[in-house]
């Protein structure tokens, strides 16, 4: 080819001999990360049925409240209870916030008899609802033994929800050459997948059954109770008209989250390992620190960030996740939950008969939530957003 003189600069890339200059990189900006799933780890099992089940149980309970209306006072013998049933004669009971210790005569439904000034104690003032506290039985020497008690295992469970996505990709399209893209249908799979992947993780935390034709039918579709509504015994609501100890501010403190972090500790034998939020509580959570935070005239860098919450009651990972609800901390129990897969039904790509110029199949997984004792975990809502 003759010396021309001319330069790339006077015709741009309209010059014929100029390659296009295209990077060998496709960027995604979407959100697809799952810190949840990721945390959580693949399930050692796989549910066998559509409705998959587990089972659960719990000690006699040693702890119960004076019924509301009952109005004790100083010398009141005959209390009523809540549940009657928790009680047995001999036991020996503590009224929580008091010193006296009271010994149970007699049970008469939820009426139960107390001598009151145990072993010498000074009677105290009791009121509607107050705890009592069981502290244990003491038995007569020689005596029979005690009419037989004991708790009820449970079944409970959660239904599996189908999770699916088309890919559909022409003859034209998968024969021409592509820049980055070698296949185009391996492409489509990949996205698909990290779209089902993101969409399980918010239906793990969120999702709901349908109130009714829980199993599915052609006109329903059947889908898995999240963690949030599956929580119902450590529900707290923050600001006026919130639970009890949740009610002076709507935005998170750190006494409130030691407040739910404890109520779990009485009230289960879990001890709560992940907190997970969203930006908005990350940063609530992040600002715990900020009034003892210092530091030295060399420092160059800035750390304004909480990744681990170590408390009483446990030590927390605390996880980002964009799929929590602005308004609400979850707390969690992370050995007592996993996501599993319908036997066989993991996600995968199923190819699909074509009627024409294409290839088609599809990307899907059938999975379920197993949440187990509910009470081990807890959540923390309505706060503010803003």
């Amino acid at each position: 080819m003759p010396f021309t003189g001319k330069a790339t600069y006077t015709a741009g890339s309209l010059l014929p001999e100029i390659a296009e200059d295209v990077a060998d990189i496709i960027s995604i900006v979407s959100p697809y990360e799952t810190p949840l799933l990721d945390l959580l780890g693949d399930s050692p099992r796989a549910a066998t049925s559509t409705y998959h089940e587990w089972l659960e149980d719990s000690l006699l309970p040693n702890r119960d409240d004076i019924s509301h209306g009952s109005a004790p006072g100083t010398g009141t013998t005959v209390i009523a209870m809540t549940h009657g049933e928790y009680f047995r004669v001999g036991d020996q009971v503590k009224a929580d916030g008091t010193s006296e210790l009271m010994l149970v005569t007699a049970i008469s439904d939820n009426d139960v008899t107390f001598a009151r000034g145990y072993g010498g104690t000074t009677p105290a003032a009791l009121t509607d609802g107050q705890t009592i506290h069981i502290l244990g039985n003491a038995a007569l020497e020689g005596d029979d033994s005690p009419a037989v008690r004991f708790t009820n295992r449970f079944r409970t469970g959660n239904w599996t929800q189908i999770f699916t996505s088309s890919v559909r990709v022409s003859g034209s399209d998968l024969a021409v050459r592509k820049l980055s893209v070698s296949d185009e249908l391996d492409y489509q799979k990949q996205e698909r997948l990290r779209e089902l992947l993101r969409d399980l993780e918010s239906t793990v935390i969120n999702g709901m059954a349908p109130a009714a034709t829980t199993h599915g039918s052609s006109t329903v579709r059947r889908s898995m109770k999240g963690i949030i509504p599956s929580i119902t015994s450590n529900l707290f609501t923050v600001g006026a008209g919130g639970s009890e100890g949740f009610t002076s501010s709507d935005t998170l403190t750190e006494p409130q989250l030691n407040l739910a972090l404890r109520n779990v500790w009485e009230n289960s034998a879990s001890r709560v390992d992940t907190i997970v939020c969203n930006g908005f509580q990350k940063r609530t959570i992040n600002g715990f620190i900020t009034s003892s935070r210092a530091y030295g005239p060399s420092d160059e860098s800035f750390r304004d960030m909480v990744s681990t919450y170590e408390s009483d009651f446990g030590v927390c990972r605390v996880v980002l996740c964009r799929s929590m609800p602005t308004d609400s901390v979850l707390l969690l129990d992370s050995s007592r939950i996993d996501v599993l897969p319908l036997a066989g039904r993991s996600f995968h790509y199923k190819p699909l008969a074509s009627t024409g110029d294409y290839e088609a199949g599809a990307v899907l997984g059938e999975y379920t939530l197993e949440c187990r004792n509910e009470a081990a975990h807890a959540v923390v809502t309505g706060l503010s957003t803003s």
